[in-house]
């Protein structure tokens, strides 16, 4: 693991994409609710032409624990695996339904971004990977001006122990590529 800048992971995307030869390479960026992670990831879309982001929250929703990895291998992995295109449906949180499909084209650059997008269920061949850490102030103070103070009673007591218990388990900071402070 290397302590990298954001500039220093965008600029390792567009090295993967430069050499990808038509095969899809995968980027997981990790790290608690509220880290940057999308920040992160929107970054490298912006800035790697060939870089298709896939959020981890799309498969999530109410009654799903953390999120769905079997449906996200089945829509999106397995496919791309095959040389085939990936077509995945959004789950409307809210709703708690389906909601619009995505299409992810066989050759891309693959920037998979969200809280456990890197566990060791996800089946991923990953060219690169990247935990985002920021300190829990940082992230609570995000997810209030991002999901309101309706959504605080859940952070406390669902997502931020489960995020506490995924960290515990299998130490996904210590394992990836790339280091990123989340702070700035």
């Amino acid at each position: 693991m290397t302590r990298a800048a954001p500039e220093g992971v965008i600029e390792a995307v567009a090295r993967i994409a430069a050499t990808r030869d038509g095969q899809t390479r995968w980027v997981g960026i990790d790290g608690c609710g509220g880290a940057g992670k999308s920040t992160l990831a929107a970054s490298i879309a912006a800035a790697v032409p060939e870089a298709a982001v896939v959020h981890i929250d799309d498969f999530a929703g109410p009654r799903i624990a953390e999120w769905d990895w079997a449906r996200f291998d089945a829509q999106l992995v397995q496919p791309l695996l095959a040389g085939r295109p990936a077509h995945y449906q959004r789950w409307d949180w809210d709703r708690d339904e389906g909601a619009e499909w995505h299409d992810v084209p066989p050759g891309a650059v693959v920037v998979v971004e969200g809280v456990s997008s890197t566990r060791r269920e996800v089946h991923a061949p990953w060219a690169l990977t990247v935990w985002v850490e920021a300190s829990r102030e940082v992230r609570l103070a995000r997810a209030l001006e991002r999901d309101g103070e309706a959504m605080l009673a859940r952070w406390l007591q669902q997502w931020m122990p489960s995020e506490d218990a995924y960290v515990a388990r299998e130490r996904p900071q210590q394992r990836v590529d790339l280091l990123v402070s989340g702070e700035g």
